[in-house]
């Protein structure tokens, strides 16, 4: 296949930008494999903030995205396309995310380590005032990484749906469906998580919000040439 130039965002060519999702599905399930890296690219965003909703660990994360396409990709025939593709993706990950949090809470029990995450919860309680135009960029980063923090302070319940929604942006009916739950859960759970973040983070969280957990061009291309790698013919 061929993939052509890449797009403005380095992430998705060209010539594949604008075939939608259920065409490129149709091509991988008639053999065209090599299709699949442009499903991949297109939602690693995605993906990634949906495993970091309930991950922390980076390497966690990417192993989890890792499984999550190829589980996708060896079960296409399961998708019905009652919903979006995206969808579909996304509740896989959520899945494999969680059933990673699972082995790694019986391991830690089984070992009996003491948990070392008493102190992510502690961040700075105020902001500083905006910057002058030239440090704008540097006082957007330390935002984010404020934001990040106390997204990470959230208990699970209430994180998971406060990244899926707020962070990237999943509708009610998408987020409630990737996690098994009511879209009133959803609701209740996201506006009890804006009140925790605001607390510490302010009305700026609005504007920080869709910067936050970003994953960059690099990893990118190593989680779709590992999975890839996978699922070539010999």
């Amino acid at each position: 296949m061929t993939m052509g130039r890449l797009g403005p965002d380095a992430s998705e060519p060209v010539s594949a930008a604008a075939v939608s999702d259920a065409e490129i599905v149709k091509r991988v399930r008639a053999g065209d494999y090599q299709a699949f890296e442009i499903l991949m690219r297109r939602h690693n965003q995605r993906i990634y903030r949906a495993a970091r909703a309930v991950l922390r660990g980076e390497s966690d994360i990417e192993d989890v995205m890792q499984q999550a396409y190829i589980k996708a990709f060896t079960h296409f025939q399961q998708f019905e396309e009652r919903s979006q593709f995206s969808t579909w993706l996304t509740r896989i990950a959520i899945n494999e995310a969680f059933g990673r949090t699972r082995k790694m809470r019986f391991s830690e029990s089984m070992a009996a380590m003491p948990s070392d995450e008493e102190g992510r919860g502690e961040f700075m309680e105020t902001i500083a005032s905006p910057q002058p135009d030239p440090e704008r960029q540097a006082y957007a980063r330390e935002l984010h990484r404020l934001l990040e923090r106390a997204i990470d302070a959230l208990p699970e319940t209430y994180r998971t749906v406060f990244i899926l929604r707020a962070v990237e942006g999943l509708s009610t009916s998408e987020t409630a469906e990737g996690l098994g739950v009511g879209e009133e859960a959803v609701k209740t759970r996201l506006h009890r998580a804006r009140a925790m973040v605001r607390r510490h983070v302010t009305a700026r969280i609005g504007g920080a919000a869709t910067g936050a957990f970003q994953f960059h061009a690099p990893r990118c291309d190593r989680v779709v040439a590992a999975v890839l790698a996978r699922i070539s013919p010999c």
